[in-house]
């Protein structure tokens, strides 16, 4: 490991290409690069935009004058205008799900094609119940995309592909990283036929637009679809059958790419860098304190022994960077899962006391002024118990309160509204979180270690300070209380 003598040394004069560059991860990625290394070649921005133009506003709204941006301008000063302007960071017009990536300059094509040494792809769509059409053409497509742009280019060192610790469906246990074999099902067979999926998709979405339904109808037909063809393999839902899928189509046709799959778990807000408490886009957990934390959430469902795995954006970005290094030149596959379950778990039951007394010190304050007052809330631990619950409570409730609100002319209609908005988001959550709120799966992160321990025996003393990701340096309830909570009420609520 010859190139981990110097990460920020490996990454001087290099030209970079970061798709999905306006996702969260990939903000604290880029944010790093520019940070850590000024002497960064280039960083080609891939983001979908109709025209250059577009993507240049692109990289400025969405990226550049974030908040997250602060030391990167303090660090640049009144050079970052160059960055806006292309010297450096330069925005590409494109589309994952399209070959050559949808970029139609065929100047710019080539000049990515001469100079790009590492492909960084973080380009996903990551709702649960996405249209079963979208996510097979961005999830799963994309990435075959990605590795044929890849290997265009003529000076390619590495390509990682970042995807998710839980393609592992609802396995229990030690979950180890593995790469999926082409056809692999998590029902123990080999015959899932990705051509033949998107036939079906195909043939189902021409049904559809036969029938002459809305499009309205159309995607909620679409998701349905996508979640049945997951459960029907053993996946949970379309985001991890169609990310499971994604790998396989990668791990067959790699040829000589070297390719790090890179496998995050529940990525939540950063811990050191570049401060503490960014976070962008609403994750997993915080869908749940959201909800709570504003008196929408009374009760919920879930194992409060089971592990919840966290890992802070920075770490997933050191790994990411400390890997690209790694295996430079190296032909293989490797899979990286980073994640915290195996070396410093973290229990449900944990996230929800430190949730009770956070937001009990820290009320929300509602819209008409008012501190929210948050009771604990109470967890029912099996899908029956929390269905029979739910409606004896609240659904059998908010239906006489409907017949009422009929029989009076909507007398009552605001405050029936607000309660069954309250329990459209309980039930909604309940239904796409379940699964991972019973999840019963280890993950195993004996290759991410093998990095870690390189970084410390190898790197010197400046690298091991900026590429940090060992979960075992987490305290979790300073990181909760101090860290994330007041961060995610900064930057999520609204």
């Amino acid at each position: 490991m010859e190139q981990l003598s110097s990460i920020v040394g490996f990454l001087e004069n290099k030209t970079i290409l970061v798709t999905g560059s306006t996702g969260f991860v990939a903000k604290v990625f880029v944010e790093k690069i520019l940070r850590i290394q000024p002497k960064v070649k280039k960083l080609f921005l891939l983001m979908r935009a109709k025209d250059s133009a577009s993507a240049a506003t692109r990289l400025y709204d969405e990226i550049l004058s974030k908040e997250l941006f602060v030391l990167v301008k303090e660090k640049w000063g009144s050079d970052l205008s160059t960055l806006i302007t292309g010297r450096v960071a330069i925005p590409v017009a494109g589309d994952i799900s399209c070959e050559d990536l949808g970029v139609k300059e065929d100047q710019l094509k080539n000049e990515m094609w001469n100079e790009v040494d590492v492909v960084v792809n973080m380009a996903a769509t990551i709702n649960f119940d996405e249209r079963y059409d979208v996510a097979l053409a961005i999830n799963t497509m994309g990435p075959k995309h990605i590795l044929n742009f890849a290997k265009k280019c003529v000076n390619l060192k590495t390509l990682i592909h970042v995807s998710t610790a839980y393609v592992c469906g609802g396995k229990e246990g030690i979950v180890n990283e593995t790469p999926f074999k082409m056809g692999e099902t998590l029902n123990g067979t080999f015959d899932l036929d990705i051509d033949f999926e998107f036939k079906v998709m195909q043939e189902k979405l021409h049904k559809l637009k036969e029938d002459k339904l809305s499009e309205a109808a159309i995607t909620v037909a679409m998701k349905d679809f996508g979640n049945k063809r997951a459960q029907k393999f053993g996946w949970l839902n379309t985001y991890v059958f169609t990310k499971a899928m994604g790998e396989m189509l990668i791990g067959e046709s790699r040829g000589d790419v070297p390719l790090v799959i890179l496998r995050p778990t529940i990525v939540t807000s950063t811990i050191k860098e570049p401060f503490p408490g960014w976070i962008e886009g609403v994750r997993t957990i915080d869908s749940l304190s959201i909800a709570y934390a504003k008196g929408r959430m009374k009760c919920f469902i879930g194992d409060p022994n089971s592990v919840i795995d966290l890992i802070p954006a920075d770490m997933v970005v050191n790994s990411i960077v400390v890997a690209t290094a790694a295996h430079a030149d190296k032909p293989g596959e490797t899979i990286y899962q980073v994640g915290s379950s195996n070396r410093n778990p973290l229990k449900y039951s944990s996230i929800l006391s430190w949730s009770h007394i956070y937001f009990s010190e820290n009320p929300w304050i509602g819209k008409d002024g008012k501190a929210v007052i948050v009771d604990k809330i109470k967890i029912l631990d099996t899908r029956k118990s929390f269905r029979s619950y739910m409606s004896l409570r609240y659904i059998l409730p908010l239906k006489m309160l409907e017949l009422a609100n009929i029989m009076s002319c909507h007398y009552f209609e605001a405050f029936y509204k607000n309660a069954k908005r309250k329990i459209d988001v309980v039930m909604r959550l309940a239904e796409l979180y379940w699964p991972y709120l019973f999840f019963k799966a280890i993950f195993d992160d004996k290759n991410t270690d093998k990095l870690r321990a390189a970084t410390i025996n190898i790197m010197d003393s400046a690298d091991v300070f900026h590429f940090q990701f060992d979960p075992k340096s987490i305290d979790w309830e300073d990181f909760m209380m101090n860290v994330h909570f007041p961060g995610a009420v900064k930057h999520l609520f609204k």
